[in-house]
């Protein structure tokens, strides 16, 4: 009879079992998609693994080349690496980027230069560059297309991590690169070189573009870059006379400012663009266009909340005319300056369905259309902020379907799952499947679902699924929940 109980029980929950395990795999699949392993790099392939012939194959590259990184650490001292020909390629061998280091020591002034189109630089870990350790800039001959920064980790940079910048006679632009799927990080240790480098200013960033126009800035990591004095620059900033600039689905943790379209005026040396794409504007203008989107962005560290400026800004909007800043999460476990903000006149945006824990607010006539998004909230909307994790909960009833229709077709949430209508408020679109609210949906939410259905559990903030304490989620949950919904044993 028992036997007989536990089969029924079986047979009632399998659907259900099969449709949360398929759902595991489509929602696990879709966050991996975001960053896939380079397909192999065609002929010719240069294989090295050591500095000189590092040097001596990019120094004589021929266009379209493959440079291929033995696992390793490559000590520059001194040394640095000139891309000129166009459609050269720098790589690991393996795709795993921690395994090939390439340490500046803080002698190497930049580690890699691009200078030609069609450049890529992915699977490697580039640190302690004195400078920038990636520096994209055009020659005098033109302009610079397509750069993909992939899959790279960037540590401790003694100025910005990534600089893009136009050629020295502003003649000739960066335009149409994508960084991706790339950490970037300032460590304290870091902190404290970039105050000795840069003679005691905060002359540091994750990536900082002039004049550049078209750059898709996605699936990153981003992290740290903040002084105890002085104002760092942002973790992700496209200005003077940048264009249609797309930063989405990017972590920035601890900056102490997050996103940032234009600044104050800057001249002279300003990009601009014969097809007029913000008529109405007068003078210096920061950022045409551009969209700023799923992205989570927030302040954990009490040293951080301490120093001089504090976390200024989540999303800054300046002189950034026809800008959008939708679907963000912004959270500081400590009162900022703001969490997105739009200034100076020549700005005028959307700002739609964003989740921030503080303010939202125009300076000095910044103008905006403002829809859908909800200010001022609470840290427990949220799974796990001070462990970075700005997924919603599941209580977080002033954001699940709160949202307006921003016009975007159909599009997906920070984990590429697709948005609901009305939508989730933020970077995130809660799955009723995913039951503990960790943006995935997993084992421990199909044992969660089989509790809840067996009519022995409800849905708590933090639930537990390790129901037989073995300190894992095993296929013993599982059958002690079957059990259980069968009627042979008790909760």
């Amino acid at each position: 009879m028992k036997f007989v109980k536990l089969l029924s029980a079986c047979r009632q929950v399998a659907p259900i079992l099969m449709v949360l395990l398929l759902l595991s795999t489509v929602e696990m699949g879709r966050a991996a998609d975001f960053c896939p392993g380079l397909p192999p790099p065609g002929e010719p392939i240069i294989t090295v693994d050591n500095v000189g012939d590092l040097l001596v194959a990019v120094n004589g590259a021929a266009a379209g080349t493959a440079i291929m990184l033995a696992p390793g650490t490559y000590y520059l001292d001194g040394s640095y690496l000139r891309i000129t020909a166009e459609g050269v390629s720098i790589r690991g061998v393996s795709g795993d980027r921690g395994s090939v280091v390439l340490d500046g020591g803080y002698v190497t002034n930049e580690i890699i230069q691009i200078t030609a189109s069609n450049v890529t630089i992915a699977d490697l870990t580039l640190m302690q560059a004195r400078h920038h350790p990636i520096h994209v800039s055009p020659a005098e001959s033109g302009d610079v297309l397509n750069t993909l920064i992939y899959n790279v980790h960037i540590i401790d940079p003694g100025q910005q991590a990534i600089k893009i910048n136009p050629n020295a006679s502003r003649t000739y632009f960066p335009d149409q690169g994508e960084i991706a799927c790339s950490r970037l990080e300032l460590t304290d240790s870091g902190r404290s070189a970039v105050w000795a480098i840069n003679d005691e200013i905060c002359y540091t960033g994750g990536v900082d573009a002039h004049q550049a126009r078209g750059w898709t800035v996605r699936d990153n990591e981003i992290e740290g870059f903040w002084c105890r004095n002085g104002l760092s620059e942002h973790g992700i900033h496209f200005w003077r006379g940048c264009r249609d600039t797309d930063v989405r689905r990017n972590r920035l943790v601890d900056n102490v400012r997050g996103i940032g379209f234009g600044l104050v005026s800057y001249s002279p040396d300003v990009r601009t663009y014969p097809d007029n794409p913000c008529p109405g504007t007068s003078g210096y203008v920061g950022h045409y266009g551009g969209l700023v989107m799923n992205n989570f962005v927030l302040q954990t560290r009490e040293e951080l909340r301490l120093s001089e400026y504090g976390f200024d800004t989540g999303i800054a909007l300046a002189q950034s005319c026809g800008a959008r800043v939708v679907h963000n999460s912004v959270v500081a476990t400590s009162t900022p300056f703001n969490s997105i903000e739009y200034r100076f006149a020549n700005t005028s945006a959307e700002i739609t369905n964003n989740l921030v824990s503080h303010d939202i607010i125009s300076r000095e006539g910044g103008a905006a259309i403002l829809s859908g998004n909800v200010d001022g909230a609470a840290l427990n909307n949220f799974v796990a902020p001070y462990a970075g994790d700005l997924h919603l909960a599941g209580s977080a009833a002033v954001a699940l379907n709160t949202g307006v229709d921003p016009g975007l077709g159909e599009y997906g949430d920070m984990d590429g799952q697709q948005r609901m209508q009305p939508p989730d408020v933020g970077a995130d679109e809660r799955n009723p499947g995913d039951i503990n609210g960790d943006g995935a949906i997993d084992l421990t939410d199909t044992i969660l679902g089989l509790r809840i259905l067996g009519g022995f559990a409800t849905i708590p903030t933090y639930p537990r699924a390790d129901i037989t304490d073995g300190g894992r989620l095993s296929m013993a949950d599982v059958l002690f929940t079957l059990q259980v919904t069968a009627g042979l044993r008790s909760p």
